[in-house]
C-alpha cells in the first residue's frame, strides 16, 4: 500500500511539473508565432441558425446588444469565474435580437480579440474556445456581415489562430465531452472557410472519438444517459452542417447516429428522466422537435439498453441498472448504484434515485456518487464501489461486475433479476436483487439476497428507497408499514425487516441543485449465509 501511494504521488508530481512547463510554453512568443501561421480567407459558408438550435435554448425574450455594458464587458474584476466563462464562450450571442446593432456587436468582439489575441489559460480553455468559435460562425449576421475589411481580417485571423491552438491541444484533453465540442468547432470552421485541412482533421478526430468512446453496441462506455443525449446532439449537428454545405457525410457518422438514436428512444419517451449515472432532470422536448424537423425517427424494441433494463406498459415503467461499472477512464460520472431501480406509475415516480451533483469541486459531488443516495443496498456503511481523486475528477478505484441477469416481460407479470460482486472483495458477499411486478394488482415485490461466499459476517445492512421532493410518507402506528402519497395515487410499503424508518435525504435530480426529500430505510443485521430481505409496494385500492 505504501509503495502504491508513493508511486501515485510521484506520478502526480511529474504530471504537475510537465503541466507547468507546458503552460509556460503556451504563453511564449515561440508558440504564438507557431499558431499565427495561417492563410487568410473570408467566410464562404454560413450555417443556418436553425441547425444550431439543438445546442442552445433560445430565450423567448431576446436581448438587445445595446443593453450590454460594452465599455466594461471584458473587465475580469467585475465577473465571477462562472460568469466569466459564460461571457467568453459567446453563447449569449444566440440570445441577441437580430435587429440589434451589428457595429456594436462587432466592436465587442473586436475588443475581445484585442484583449485575448494571444493564448490565455482561462479564455482559451478547450470548451470555452470551441463554443466561442461555434457561436461567432453561427451568428455571422451579427458577428461578421457588413463589417469593415480591417475588422473582418482580425476576425478571420483570430478564429484560425484559435483553431490552430485547438488542434495542438485537443488530443491532450481527458474530457471526451470537450473533445467533441472542439471537434465540432474545427469542422464548422473548415466548412465556413472551405479549409480542407481543418475539415479533414475534424472528421478524422470525430472518427477516433467514436472508436474510443463507445462499446460494441454503440452505447457510451461511461454508461451515462446524459452523455448519450449530449453525443447524439453533436453528431446530428455535424451531419446537418455537412448536409447543408453539400459535403459528403461519412458512413461512420450515419452509423453512430442510427445506433445512438435507437438507445436515445429508450429513454426519451419516459416522462421524467431516469437518474442513473450522471443523469439529471432534462426536458428533451425541444431536441425531440429538432429531430422531427430534420426528419430523424428512432425506435428501439430492446428491453436492455446500455446495461439498463426497462419494462413498460400503458401505466407503469420499471427500470433497473443491471450493468457493470465502466473502466476508470470512463468513470467520471459513474455512481455506486448497481441494481438500483426506478418505478413510475402513470407518469409519476414512486421510487427514484437521488440524481447527481455535477460540479466536481463541490462536496455534494462525491456524496451523490455513493450507494446511500440510490435505491439499493449498503453494507456496514460502505458503497458497492470505491472512488479516488485524480487530477480533476473522482473516478472509480474498485469497480464491480454484474452477472446472472434474468428478465421476464409478460402482459401481467414482470421480472428483473441480477447480482453484482461489489462487496465480494471487502466482505466476501454477493448482492442479488429481484424485482417482480404484478401488473393487474399494481404490486411491486422485491427481494435482496445477501449471499456470503466465505463465512458469515454479522454486518449491518441498509436498503433505501428514495422519493421525489414533495412526496408524503407516513409510518403506521405498528411501525410495520409506510403509507406513500404521490401526485396521482396512494401506496403502502412493507418489509420483513425489524427496522423500517423514514429518513430525510438530499435530492440532486435537478442540475447542480440540492433539495430535501425523504426516503424509506429498512435495516438489519446479516444473520445467515444467505440472508433474504423481502419488501413490497402495493397500490392502495379505493373501495
Amino acid at each position: 500500500m505504501y509503495l502504491k501511494n508513493s508511486l501515485i504521488s510521484l506520478n502526480e508530481f511529474f504530471y504537475s511539473s510537465k503541466s507547468q512547463i507546458r503552460k509556460f510554453y503556451l504563453k511564449s512568443s515561440i508558440y504564438n508565432k507557431k499558431i499565427s501561421k495561417i492563410e487568410i480567407s473570408n467566410i464562404g459558408y454560413k450555417p443556418s441558425l436553425n441547425i444550431l438550435s439543438c445546442l442552445v435554448k433560445y430565450d423567448k425574450k431576446k436581448l438587445k446588444i445595446e443593453e450590454l455594458d460594452k465599455e466594461n464587458i471584458w473587465d475580469n474584476k467585475l465577473l465571477k469565474e462562472k460568469n466569466h466563462k459564460k461571457l467568453n464562450n459567446f453563447y449569449w450571442l444566440f440570445s441577441i435580437d437580430l435587429k440589434s446593432s451589428k457595429s456594436i456587436t462587432q466592436s465587442i468582439i473586436e475588443r475581445w480579440i484585442e484583449k485575448n489575441n494571444n493564448y490565455n489559460a482561462f479564455s482559451w480553455q478547450i470548451d470555452t474556445l470551441s463554443k466561442r468559435v461555434i457561436s461567432w460562425i453561427a451568428n455571422t449576421k451579427l458577428s461578421y456581415d457588413d463589417g469593415e475589411m480591417e475588422y473582418k481580417n482580425k476576425f478571420n485571423l483570430s478564429i484560425n489562430k484559435q483553431i490552430n491552438h485547438l488542434i495542438n491541444e485537443i488530443t491532450k484533453s481527458n474530457s471526451v465531452d470537450d473533445k467533441l465540442i472542439g471537434c465540432t468547432a474545427i469542422i464548422i470552421t473548415g466548412l465556413a472557410y472551405k479549409n480542407e485541412k481543418f475539415l479533414n482533421y475534424g472528421l478524422e478526430l470525430l472518427k477516433k472519438i467514436i472508436l474510443n468512446s463507445f462499446d460494441d453496441e454503440y452505447f457510451p462506455k461511461s454508461r451515462s444517459i446524459r452523455q448519450l443525449n449530449f453525443y447524439l446532439k453533436y453528431f446530428v449537428l455535424v451531419r446537418e452542417l455537412l448536409k447543408e454545405s453539400f459535403n459528403e457525410i461519412p458512413e461512420y457518422l450515419n452509423e453512430i447516429i442510427f445506433y445512438l438514436g435507437k438507445s436515445y428512444s429508450s429513454f426519451a419517451t419516459i416522462n421524467k428522466s431516469l437518474l442513473f449515472n450522471g443523469n439529471h432532470q432534462n426536458d428533451l422536448s425541444e431536441f425531440n422537435n429538432y429531430l422531427k424537423l430534420h426528419n430523424y425517427k428512432f425506435e428501439n424494441s430492446k428491453i436492455i439498453t446500455g446495461g439498463y433494463a426497462i419494462l413498460k406498459n400503458k401505466n407503469s415503467i420499471l427500470a433497473m441498472d443491471i450493468g457493470s461499472s465502466p473502466s476508470k477512464k470512463f468513470s467520471n460520472n459513474y455512481q455506486g448504484g448497481a441494481l438500483s431501480f426506478e418505478f413510475f406509475y402513470k407518469g409519476e415516480k414512486l421510487i427514484s434515485n437521488c440524481g447527481y451533483f455535477q460540479e466536481f469541486k463541490n462536496k455534494f459531488n462525491i456524496i451523490s456518487k455513493s450507494t446511500a443516495t440510490h435505491s439499493t443496498l449498503v453494507i456496514d456503511n460502505h458503497s458497492n464501489c470505491s472512488f479516488r481523486n485524480n487530477t480533476l475528477y473522482k473516478t472509480i478505484d474498485h469497480g464491480l461486475k454484474t452477472n446472472n441477469y434474468d428478465i421476464i416481460n409478460e402482459d401481467n407479470y414482470w421480472l428483473i433479476k441480477s447480482s453484482h460482486n461489489g462487496y465480494l472483495k471487502k466482505f466476501g458477499i454477493i448482492h442479488e436483487r429481484s424485482l417482480e411486478f404484478f401488473v393487474e394488482n399494481d404490486r411491486l415485490v422485491g427481494s435482496d439476497k445477501i449471499i456470503s461466499k466465505k463465512h458469515l459476517l454479522t454486518k449491518k445492512f441498509d436498503i433505501r428507497f428514495h422519493m421525489l421532493p414533495g412526496v408524503k410518507l407516513t409510518k403506521t402506528l405498528d411501525n410495520k408499514t409506510v403509507l406513500i402519497e404521490i401526485e396521482n395515487s396512494g401506496w403502502k410499503f412493507s418489509a420483513n425487516c425489524e427496522t423500517i424508518n423514514i429518513e430525510s435525504g438530499i435530492y440532486f435530480g435537478n442540475k447542480n441543485l440540492s433539495q430535501e426529500n425523504q426516503n424509506i430505510c429498512i435495516s438489519g443485521i446479516i444473520k445467515q449465509l444467505e440472508h433474504n430481505i423481502k419488501w413490497k409496494f402495493e397500490k392502495i385500492k379505493l373501495r
